[in-house]
């Protein structure tokens, strides 16, 4: 790796890396194999049941998944054109999908108003997950969402409610001086019939651990406002922890589903494996990051490809569909058509990619590139040093890049703290691109991993 180089090596795993790297790796074992006999089998999934424990999956849960596993191997009549390692992988990928769910399941909003209560415990990331949700309802379904503020006891948790509120432009309801979260969140749902809103999100008081008089309140709140949807919220991190926290919560509560919180932090993926078989109730929202519209719909079978390495194009397009401006990409399509792509163009896409999230996680839905990629951390300010650069040069220099010669590169550098190499490397980027892009609109673009390695080199 150059000194310079955008991406630095960080061997933090995120989003399933190091189960997905071990599952992968276990697989190898049948590598070669005409079939799949008792024996490999058996050496297979005793490294995958290893895996699994190692990323804090429930060991009754995973001793039955891997029995599961071996009873739907065992005889199966390999095609010529299917190795033994790529069946397993097919069945294990499939028994990952039931393990999670199966599907999808949305939440219940079809009343007006619809009233969801929000549970878990103290730093599960409750109330930065009612101003997601708002903002989800509001952006994406079309809702009017307001926040109640039912947590009175956490410091300051009422004023980070009403600062997300702002953020997203969505009203929060708040008591001050009023102690009883059973009267606001009555309250809050009057006031939602009155003034025409759709869903009212409550947020509940967490605790630092379980405890009855915490249990005791939210199921007062529970009867007192009959919510239609009761979520509870848990600390991905917290790993097998969290399964325990989420029985207890279903037992006093029957909630209806789960959302799984700090998904882009360094989880080992065992609360996400075994929450839906111990609660039987199913993750709905994955939370992948700090920004408002960093929530995602749980997709079990999207989740499964990921962990085993085939990426998630479907996610990748939903996301390049919600920040799609038909009108600047037919704008785009006549410039790169007529070779007048430009540095402003090329500033443009950068901006289109980053509304799009993560660019690690993005990088993560492309099938393979996750491997490609492996021990190398592409960081959110990845495109920082371009942007600067560009922002250095000229309004005719952005325009007319063919321009920008020894003297103007050495300029350039200087106004952006940056060197010349820096500059040479954005010029090839930005030329790999153009060509790229050119290619993408005569129909010939197949490999959009390629466009996103180029753009973060």
């Amino acid at each position: 790796m150059q000194k310079n180089s955008t991406f630095a090596p960080n061997f933090k795993k995120k989003m399933f890396e190091n189960l997905s790297e071990k599952l992968l790796r276990s697989f190898k074992i049948l590598k070669g194999q005409g079939r799949i006999t008792e024996i490999n089998i058996a050496e297979t999934l005793k490294e995958v049941r290893k895996v699994l424990l190692e990323a804090d999956v429930n060991f009754k849960i995973a001793k039955n998944f891997t029995d599961t596993v071996k009873q739907k191997a065992i005889g199966q009549n390999v095609l010529t054109a299917v190795l033994p390692e790529q069946m397993i992988v097919k069945i294990i990928n499939d028994e990952l999908k039931e393990l999670m769910g199966g599907i999808s399941t949305d939440i219940n909003i079809k009343t007006n108003p619809s009233v969801i209560l929000v549970a878990g415990l103290q730093g599960s990331g409750k109330t930065t997950f009612c101003g997601k949700l708002a903002y989800l309802l509001k952006n994406k379904r079309g809702k009017r969402p307001l926040l109640a503020a039912g947590d009175v006891y956490r410091p300051a948790a009422i004023n980070q409610l009403q600062i997300l509120g702002e953020k997203i432009q969505v009203p929060v309801y708040t008591e001050l001086g009023n102690n009883n979260p059973v009267k606001i969140a009555k309250e809050a749902v009057k006031q939602a019939k009155i003034q025409g809103y759709d869903v009212v999100i409550i947020d509940t008081a967490g605790r630092l651990a379980v405890d009855e008089t915490m249990m005791n309140e939210i199921e007062a709140v529970k009867n007192e406002v009959n919510p239609h949807e009761i979520l509870f919220v848990v600390d991905s991190m917290t790993g097998q922890d969290a399964v325990n926290t989420a029985k207890v919560f279903n037992d006093r509560l029957n909630f209806d589903g789960v959302v799984l919180t700090k998904l882009d932090g360094d989880t080992r993926g065992g609360a996400a494996l075994s929450i839906r078989s111990v609660v039987n109730k199913p993750i709905k929202f994955i939370g992948t990051g700090e920004k408002m519209d960093a929530l995602d719909v749980f997709h079990p079978d999207r989740m499964a490809n990921r962990i085993l390495g085939m990426g998630d194009i479907v996610s990748l397009v939903e996301r390049a569909q919600e920040q799609y401006d038909e009108q600047e990409a037919r704008k785009i399509q006549k410039k790169i058509a007529k070779n007048q792509f430009n540095l402003n163009d090329f500033l443009s896409q950068i901006n289109q990619i980053k509304k799009m999230g993560n660019i690690k996680e993005l990088a993560a839905m492309i099938p393979g590139f996750n491997k490609m990629m492996k021990n190398i951390d592409i960081e959110d300010s990845a495109f920082k040093k371009i942007e600067t650069i560009i922002f250095s040069m000229t309004p005719e220099e952005r325009e007319n890049p063919s321009i920008i010669d020894g003297s103007r590169k050495r300029r350039i550098s200087s106004g952006s703290g940056t060197t010349v190499q820096e500059i040479n490397r954005l010029m090839k980027q930005f030329e790999d691109t153009r060509k790229m892009m050119k290619m993408m609109t005569q129909g010939n673009g197949k490999n959009i991993s390629q466009l996103m390695a180029n753009m973060g080199r």
